[in-house]
């Protein structure tokens, strides 16, 4: 039988980049002491109200068909958190709602980039980012984001791959998996490359309120003069610990809103309504559970930083903000698919390769700081008893 061409530029960027996760998963099912470090779910249940705000709505009836934009009342929500954030008023109209974050990143690239265009995306990246360029046609151009650096996109580095074929550079602020955020300069000096060269700036925001103590957020949709040439993406599956209800959306012009709204309505003709009742409310004031979560995640970086940081060549990399952090592994001589399989064989800590994250990750792995302090702790004994281990072996 013959099949799209999509299916062969999806082929290897699938599910194989959690084959450790999947192992782990496994393992606890059977009844095997892991702890699990892999993926990032809040570690909080989702705020009463929210919950309570879906059954209101559900009970009155919300239940309908929505339109291909979204509900009213949530568009409105997220029009004046944006202009009051952006300081320039958002319309209703340029947004988009969405179930997620995922899906209002594969709607956007398919309205924006097509076969044969190139998409200039930092190395480490999201793991799923790569499919959603690919599904397009379009090509990812890695662009290297380095631990001097902070892991935040450099302008030099994006204009030095830049070539006809470019159309959009792909930023993620607060980073995932690094947890680096990009500064307001570095932002404006993103902007000045993507004026220069006309290109979409398209920013996924989803941890913009898992800010760590220290740190500031900043957006290029703050940047008056990058106004038609950006777009937002994000949710409140992170910042309102509600991963389960798949809401998120876009932000973008006028004009790129109107061009999108085709595309979004031939994969999901509008939101649920109960959800967008309570997603609206979510958004109306800062999160209740959101700065709670970002004070101990910062807690457990910097736990996991004094407990592993320089020990046995291994280096941490200390994140601002989101979910997790990132060590760096090479003085062990393992890859970092190598370290996170034989640490979950040995020592039964679950952990994400860097690999899963691009080339630039290579040699790294990543840790997720959603468990109690107790076992974070814990997983960093059997870390540095695993890599003990290995120095004796040698």
């Amino acid at each position: 039988m013959k099949y799209a061409k999509i299916t062969e530029r999806l082929a290897d960027l699938g599910g194989a980049k959690w084959a450790v996760h999947a192992r782990a998963k496994a393992m606890a099912a059977a009844g095997e002491p892991v702890i699990q470090l892999t993926i990032g779910e809040p570690d909080v249940p989702t705020p009463a109200a929210l919950v309570a705000e879906a059954k209101r709505a559900m009970d009155a009836g919300r239940l309908g068909y929505s339109n291909g934009r979204g509900e009213a009342d949530l568009l409105q929500a997220l029009a004046a958190r944006y202009s009051a954030r952006s300081g320039r008023v958002i319309a209703p109209d340029q947004i988009t709602a969405f179930p997620g974050t995922q899906t209002a990143l594969y709607a956007v690239m398919m309205a924006l980039v097509g076969e044969g265009d190139e998409v200039l995306l930092g190395d480490p990246m999201y793991a799923t980012y790569e499919g959603i360029i690919a599904a397009t046609g379009a090509k990812v151009v890695p662009v290297p984001l380095r631990a001097e650096h902070g892991f935040r996109m450099q302008a030099a580095d994006v204009a030095a791959r830049i070539t006809p074929r470019s159309r959009l550079i792909f930023l993620n602020t607060p980073h995932n998996p690094t947890g680096a955020i990009l500064r307001d300069a570095d932002i404006a000096a993103l902007g000045a490359v993507a004026k220069a060269h006309d290109l979409w700036l398209l920013s996924d925001e989803v941890y913009e309120e898992m800010i760590f103590e220290g740190a500031a957020f900043a957006s290029p949709l703050s940047h008056a003069d990058l106004a038609e040439r950006v777009v937002v993406a994000a949710s409140i599956s992170k910042s309102h610990a509600a991963p389960g209800f798949r809401s998120g959306w876009c932000v973008g012009p006028q004009e790129f809103a109107d061009r999108l709204l085709p595309v979004a309505e031939t994969m999901l003709f509008g939101n649920q309504p109960f959800i967008a009742d309570m997603t609206a409310l979510a958004v109306s004031a800062p999160s209740e559970v959101a700065r709670g979560m970002a004070q101990r995640f910062g807690r457990r970086a910097g736990m996991i930083s004094q407990l592993l940081d320089g020990v046995a060549g291994l280096q941490v990399q200390r994140p601002e903000a989101g979910m997790f952090t990132v060590v760096d592994i090479r003085a062990t001589g393992l890859s970092g698919e190598a370290f996170a399989e034989a640490l979950l064989s040995e020592q039964k800590v679950a952990v994400m390769p860097g690999e899963s994250f691009g080339a630039g990750l290579a040699g790294w792995i990543r840790i997720s700081l959603t468990l109690d302090d107790a076992l974070i702790r814990e997983a960093c004994a059997r870390i540095l008893r695993f890599v003990a281990s290995r120095r004796v072996a040698a």
